[in-house]
């Protein structure tokens, strides 16, 4: 970023990252906000922080911890009395860690955002916004710029702005600038040109097409914007993955979850890798100002490792996920009644009667949250899908259903996404990863199972990303960091990004796939040297063994 000429970096700080538990805070390791702040110091680079506490940014619930929904009737960004306890506590946690850093103090940090877009929320509370301004001036002070970002809509502004917060908007190359502006000039008639959000790309939805932008479409937007002499911030300069469960989901007629990958055809790669994007958006920043000197960092190299895989049915290893045992109920429990967030619940119980002709299993509307995985005759459940299932079973028989959270809703007026569950796989620790599995059967089957190995790693760690030729849909773990979500069937994303960081050199890599519909016959997963984005034409393994744009790729 700093090589391509920018001089400062925007960087979300997503609350339920670091409060995963009502005051448990966690700022070690990747959550360390101070580290990444003295690191952007230490470049030479400012900084504009957005603290939220709602950022959007397709995260899930918008940032927003999932455990302020056990308070069923909680009203969320708004004057909900126990919505702002909630905000303010976490609040006086969060600030004081930034005030010293902030530009006045000799820091770098030279704006802070207070909300984000609140203007597209159905709740439109002065009063909510009114109060957030109080919180951040009493522990920031009165020296710092407070902004608010929103769409460039007068309607949106209406809503999203407050006196004392300066009014900035967010648009993309496809925009008309001068509209764009006059937007925010209608709120803001004197002060800085402001585009807080110039998106270079977009999101991507499973079963959707992969997003993208030309280079010279988001190269001639930007240099619209600096030949007026205004300011503009990147969304994103570097897009890179919603690792574990952290991708969230929009709602538009219909819920739509965000996949792993949040490359976003963004300047910089998911790996972090310079693009053609990159090169262009430098030379119109050279016109305007002068560039550092030195070479423009490469590409990271990639490794391609091999491995072999063993097999455990789910079902078999359940005092493993969850050595507490079930939690017993009349009646199915919420993740949030049993205050876990993210991941998945098993819902078990017996069928009362014989069922020799098909019945229907059925679920009311928006009961399955996000979707549900029968193991009586292997069938699924979904959230604005299939909800309708035949059984047929004796007396006696184990009726168990998976249910799998996919992302809360991160944008719109669903936040209230509750999640439908019995028996967890926790999000993390994953304490079980690296475990030595039974080998229960001596080849797959369909369902949700459990697909493990090693291996080595000689020398240095470098990236690389996994393939799953024949795959269903599941959970990839490396040495208890989980990747994230895999779903070839639905597509775009047709690999997960392995940083380099997680892995072990000179010892054994534990690999753990949770594959929850149906591996191939011969399992086995494909490392490449380059992402896959768009959806592939065959499942088959015979037929997808070299893709165009596969060229370096090794099979194990």
């Amino acid at each position: 970023l700093y090589m391509a000429g920018l001089n400062a970096v925007q960087v979300y700080v997503p609350w339920n990252y670091h409060e995963p538990q009502p005051g448990v805070y966690d700022f070690t390791g990747d959550r360390d906000v101070e580290a990444f702040l003295d690191l952007a110091a230490e470049l030479g680079l400012l900084v504009i922080l957005r603290p939220g506490p709602y950022i959007c940014a397709e995260w899930d619930m918008g940032g927003l911890p999932a455990w302020l929904l056990w308070k069923a009737d909680i009203i969320l960004r708004s004057s909900d009395p126990a919505y702002l306890a909630a905000v303010d506590a976490w609040l006086h946690v969060l600030l004081p860690k930034i005030k010293p850093r902030l530009y006045q103090h000799g820091g770098n940090i030279i704006s802070v955002q207070v909300e984000n877009e609140y203007g597209s929320y159905y709740a439109c509370d002065p009063s909510y916004l009114q109060h957030l301004l109080g919180t951040f001036r009493a522990l920031l002070g009165p020296e710092v710029l407070l902004f608010t970002t929103d769409g460039a809509q007068v309607e949106e502004l209406r809503c999203g702005t407050l006196q004392g917060l300066y009014a900035t908007v967010d648009f993309g190359p496809d925009s008309n600038v001068t509209e764009a502006f006059g937007a925010q000039r209608h709120i803001e008639p004197r002060g800085p040109l402001v585009n807080s959000e110039y998106y270079t790309g977009w999101l991507d939805y499973w079963g959707g097409p992969h997003a993208s932008t030309s280079a010279t479409l988001v190269a001639r937007g930007l240099a619209d914007m600096l030949q007026l002499g205004a300011n503009v911030n990147m969304y994103m300069f570097h897009g890179g993955t919603n690792f574990a469960y952290w991708s969230g989901a929009d709602f538009k007629g219909q819920y739509k979850p965000v996949t792993t990958s949040y490359d976003y055809d963004a300047p910089l790669s998911e790996a972090g890798d310079p693009t053609e994007k990159l090169f262009a958006i430098r030379t119109v920043i050279s016109k305007f100002q002068p560039l550092p000197v030195g070479p423009m960092p490469p590409p990271a190299p990639k490794y391609l490792p091999s491995l072999s895989l063993q097999y455990a049915d789910l079902l078999d290893v359940l005092d493993i996920l969850s050595p507490s045992g079930p939690i017993q109920s009349q009646f199915p429990l919420i993740f949030e009644a049993v205050k876990q967030a993210h991941g998945f619940m098993l819902y078990r119980t017996q069928l009362p009667r014989d069922i020799l002709a098909p019945a229907m299993l059925s679920a009311p509307p928006h009961s399955i949250c996000d979707r549900g995985y029968v193991m009586l005759q292997k069938g699924t459940l979904e959230r604005d899908g299939q909800t309708e299932l035949h059984v047929k079973g004796k007396a006696g028989d184990t009726l168990d259903v998976l249910l799998e959270n996919m992302g809360r809703i991160s944008f719109g007026a669903n936040f209230n996404d509750f999640k439908v569950r019995r028996e967890g796989l926790r999000a993390a620790p994953c304490k079980w990863c690296g475990h030595v599995w039974p080998n229960t059967l001596s080849c797959p089957q369909a369902g949700p199972a459990f697909y493990t190995g090693t291996f080595e790693t000689p020398g240095i760690a470098w990236d690389t990303f996994v393939k799953f030729p024949g795959w269903s849909k599941g959970q990839l773990w490396i040495n208890g960091f989980n990747l994230g979500r895999y779903w070839p069937h639905e597509g775009p994303q047709q690999t997960l990004f392995v940083p380099g960081s997680i892995l072990r050199v000179g010892c054994p890599n534990n690999i753990t796939v949770l594959e929850l519909e149906g591996a191939p016959l011969n399992p086995f997963l494909l490392f490449l040297d380059q992402p896959l984005f768009n959806r592939t034409l065959s499942h088959n393994m015979a037929e997808t063994q070299w893709l165009p744009g596969e060229e370096g790729a090794r099979y194990r």
